[in-house]
């Protein structure tokens, strides 16, 4: 897969990195070379990403050429409203205080450049912005409250031609690292038709696949004629480098595997498991529901909240079992067997559901 940085035509273009390509937003969309060509990934720098803009344009058509590009459509509409950065950054509150807890003035800007900051003690909120915000610069609005508490405010592009001048040898730095890291061009290996990235958790103790399964998966999809690799959560930044993403660690909702999944489908993976099976299928209420109406056989199911705990154990009779509407893989599932059992167990899963 060939790399390409699009820049505007005014801007200047002053770093050096090995295997990329730089080229103008104009040649990108006008080329028909470009038109053409498979397997690309595009890195839209353009000045702007304003609607209807060269910028805009370059991630549009980047995604119906089928070219891999950063930062998409979504990721920019999704910079364009402040709502939408404060919701998809409350995850980051807690890292946020603390990387902020030192400063004394009520603002503070963070620049990012390809999930890095000049300062290395923002690298870790740096990265985390850069996987939810996936553009290669980006400047973060943070701003502090009456009570001391720090929040993310605003999320912008950085064009290049406003990196500070003191900045442009880290970015270079960055910039390299980050192809270093994600380019399939720097790497010997055996030619695939595609890229295939199984997501993993390897301390997850009881694991939808084990080491021995996985083994088997990439085997069988090399066979098929896919590069098969081994992903972790920290590899959230280059989802679009992959042609199909396989979860094999226990998914939810309020989770990063739905993130993971989120970010491929918006990228044109192919996702198993995608986000709406996630939503379905992480949910026993959903599937009682739906076995319901399909007039599937199953045992008698009640739904229990607080106030008919008493109701339900009348109708359902001992011994029965119990679920958490969310688990997986057996896990707040219990079999109980007396009315005693049943409340004891009963509140404890209402308290974490």
């Amino acid at each position: 897969m060939e790399d390409y940085i699009v820049i505007s035509r005014t801007d200047p273009w002053e770093f050096d990195i090995p295997g990329v390509k730089v080229i103008t937003a104009r040649e990108f969309l006008l080329d028909p070379i470009y038109a053409n060509k498979k397997k690309m990934r595009i890195f839209n720098l353009s000045q702007t990403y304003a609607y209807q803009s060269f910028g805009y344009y370059v991630s549009l058509l980047a995604a119906a050429r089928g070219h891999k590009v950063i930062p998409n459509i979504s990721t920019i509409q999704d910079m364009k409203s402040s709502v939408v950065v404060k919701i998809l950054s409350q995850e980051l509150d807690d890292l946020i205080k603390k990387s902020l807890a030192s400063l004394v003035s009520e603002q503070f800007v963070l620049s990012i450049y390809f999930g890095h900051n000049v300062a290395k003690k923002y690298d870790r909120l740096s990265q985390k912005l850069f996987n939810l915000f996936q553009t290669p610069f980006i400047r973060a609005y943070f701003v502090k409250n009456d009570k001391g508490v720090w929040s993310l405010q605003n999320i912008k592009p950085i064009p290049s031609s406003e990196i500070p001048v003191d900045h442009k040898p880290y970015v270079e730095e960055f910039a390299r690292e980050y192809f270093a890291d994600s380019n399939p061009g720097f790497k010997k290996r055996k030619t695939y038709q595609y890229d295939l990235a199984i997501l993993v958790h390897p301390d997850e103790k009881h694991p939808p696949s084990d080491e021995k399964a996985l083994a088997k998966f990439a085997r069988a999809g090399e066979k098929l004629g896919f590069n098969v690799s081994l992903i972790e959560r920290e590899d959230f930044p280059h989802i679009a480098e992959y042609d199909a993403l396989f979860i094999r660690t226990t998914t939810q909702v309020n989770h990063y595997t739905y993130h993971f999944a989120q970010r491929a489908t918006a990228e044109g993976l192919v996702v198993i498991d995608d986000p709406l099976s996630i939503v379905r299928c992480s949910n026993k209420v959903y599937l009682s529901e739906l076995m319901r109406r399909q007039k599937l056989k199953t045992p008698r199911t009640e739904l229990i909240y607080k106030d008919n705990l008493k109701t339900v154990v009348d109708a359902l009779g001992f011994p029965c079992v119990l679920k958490q509407p969310d688990s997986s893989f057996s896990l707040g599932v219990v079999k109980v067997k007396d009315e005693q059992e049943y409340f004891k167990v009963a509140k404890e899963l209402l308290s974490k559901s």
